[in-house]
């Protein structure tokens, strides 16, 4: 900065002085607007990289780069790994073992079911096991494709797309959480919960409604689960129905309530981190 004369006028060395500062102020401005617009990219490629797979040009332009990570089915009666009635008895069997471990909190729903009860009761006497097909879950509100998600899908890596093009919304937080815990409890009957609120917390009471933090298989890492869309039946005992981690967003909708379930291509390890394939190409 040059030097001021000291002999000058004051009018002269106080606009000196603001020129100066002015000009010095640009220049932090300048450095500021850069730091922003810095910024602003970072979050900018962020949200691209959330969103980027849900935008179909960009998936049309990188298959072939993603081929390997890709599962080809050729249509889409073929997409199931096993047949629903497989996936229903597991879920059941779960499910029971679930309600066992868990039967000094039932008693408000065992006063109205005493059928049921009996048959609870003759459970409790034999050892329950896991079944080695359990299948994990991907958790969320259901959206068929006229309802609205828009706001929902902002940022939110969590959206699972179905063959038929019914989208579930697995995000645990923001208007993602308000929505689903709002239509759970508008579905609830008295003691009879008719989905699982309980992923929203800390607190797993199905611990395996984690099916959408499975990674995406690479070139290194071949997939050893599998993504399965699996229709609930309207016989799905009423209650077992707190287990399921999936509710509908229209109440007003006659239809089965769908859930995808990750079914096991081999043997798990212990320990052992899943990988799945995030793209189906039904040809």
């Amino acid at each position: 900065m040059a030097a001021q004369d000291p002999n000058a006028p004051a009018c002269v060395r106080s606009a000196d002085w603001l020129f100066q500062f002015a000009r010095r102020g640009a220049a932090g401005g300048r450095c500021r607007g850069r730091e922003g617009e810095a910024a602003m990219l970072r979050e900018l490629r962020q949200r691209w990289r959330s969103y980027k797979y849900r935008f179909v040009p960009w998936l049309a332009l990188n298959l072939r780069r993603q081929r390997r990570t890709l599962r080809y089915v050729p249509e889409s009666s073929q997409d199931k790994i096993i047949a629903d009635e497989d996936v229903f008895e597991t879920l059941l069997k779960t499910f029971k073992a679930l309600f066992i471990n868990d039967f000094s909190r039932q008693a408000d729903i065992l006063a109205l079911l005493p059928e049921a009860k009996c048959q609870y009761l003759e459970l409790l006497t034999v050892e329950q096991k896991w079944s080695e097909g359990n299948s994990y879950s991907h958790r969320g509100t259901v959206y068929r494709k006229h309802e609205p998600i828009f706001f929902q899908s902002l940022g939110n890596p969590f959206i699972f797309r179905c063959i038929d093009g019914v989208l579930i919304d697995g995000n645990d937080k923001g208007l993602s959480r308000s929505v689903y815990r709002s239509c759970s409890r508008r579905d609830q009957l008295g003691p009879f919960q008719m989905s699982d609120e309980s992923w929203l917390t800390a607190t797993l009471q199905n611990p395996l409604a984690v099916g959408q933090y499975v990674n995406n298989c690479s070139h290194e890492k071949a997939a050893n689960v599998c993504y399965q869309e699996f229709d609930v039946p309207g016989h799905f005992p009423v209650e077992l129905k707190q287990y399921l981690p999936n509710i509908v967003y229209s109440h007003d909708i006659e239809s089965h309530l769908r859930c995808v379930v990750l079914v096991t291509l081999r043997d798990i390890k212990q320990g052992e981190e899943l990988f799945s394939n995030y793209y189906t190409v039904v040809s």
